[in-house]
């Protein structure tokens, strides 16, 4: 019976060694309180560095979308010229006519659903930013750098000219 006291004790000993070791170790991984704000100003640092990121990331992406569907759409301009004129034109068959002007109305309509708009031209001041001056006549009637025909029309998207207007200015 000595025997088994002896060693519960033991054992009872070595189970509080390891308590206390497991608790020295625990102390040992408690992190001190500058190098926890060390690390805490770095994972600060680092997720406001991933925020700009997505930020910068979602005007590029804008961006690039901006820039792709100004190229589509200045590739797709000469169709619309086209169809416009094609529209002009005088027909017997009305039938036909309908048909051009239904295929013009839809592909207007596209083209504003994506932002594209026409830039104003004839009464308006002479822009050189929104147009392009093939010629100038004199005209007492009309105002200095006023457009008073159109030979092509210009585009844009938001701010961005795809296509300036070619047009003629007065004075």
């Amino acid at each position: 019976m000595a025997e088994k006291k002896e060693e519960l004790e033991n054992e009872v000993k070595k189970e509080a060694e390891k308590a206390e070791s497991k608790k020295a170790k625990k102390e040992q991984e408690i992190v001190p309180k500058s190098e926890y704000d060390e690390l805490d100003d770095r994972y600060k640092r680092i997720l406001a560095e991933f925020e700009n990121f997505k930020k910068r990331s979602a005007k590029e992406r804008e961006s690039l979308y901006g820039s792709i569907l100004s190229d589509v759409v200045a590739g797709m301009l000469p169709i619309l010229d086209n169809l416009e004129n094609a529209a002009k034109v005088e027909t017997k068959d009305e039938e036909y006519k309908k048909g051009i002007e239904l295929v013009l109305k839809q592909f207007q309509d596209t083209l504003k659903s994506k932002g594209v708009e026409e830039i104003k031209t004839v009464g308006e001041t002479f822009d050189p930013e929104l147009h392009e001056a093939v010629s100038s006549v004199q005209d007492d009637t009309k105002g200095e750098k006023e457009i008073v025909q159109e030979y092509r029309k210009g585009y844009k998207i938001g701010t961005k000219v795809i296509r300036h207007s070619m047009v003629v200015v007065a004075n």
